[in-house]
């Protein structure tokens, strides 16, 4: 059985907030199951790691919980968030906290294809 679990958030709305939860939440829950979890954020989702972006989201219109308590529950969880690497030079220049640091794509492809590793993409 894999004991890493990695999240490769890439085509997720940045403006969605709802979509945006349940990648983060799973990885909350994997690591409370002492799972090593990472999440990459690539692509546009990219955008959630620039300052302001993920606070200004909503899970649900009205409703106080946003994106960004997500973001700092898995972090506080233990997991481990990246960016890639073409995401961090186009969009984003005033990271988040939460950022532990930038990889390339032959890090997450090498992640990826790792046998003790399992794979979810959003």
């Amino acid at each position: 059985m894999a004991d890493k679990l990695l999240i490769i958030i890439v085509n997720a709305d940045p403006t969605n907030g709802a979509e945006l939860v349940p990648p983060f939440f799973q990885a909350t829950v994997a690591a409370a199951m002492e799972y090593e979890v990472e999440i990459i954020l690539s692509g546009r989702a990219g955008e959630l790691a620039k300052r302001g972006v993920a606070e200004k989201l909503f899970v649900q219109e009205g409703g106080n919980k946003r994106d960004y308590d997500f973001i700092k529950d898995a972090h506080e969880a233990g997991v481990v968030i990246k960016l890639c690497t073409p995401a961090h030079e186009i969009l984003v220049d005033d990271l988040i906290p939460e950022i532990a640091e930038t990889v390339g794509g032959a890090y997450t492809i090498s992640e990826a294809m790792n046998d003790d590793t399992v794979t979810f993409t959003y």
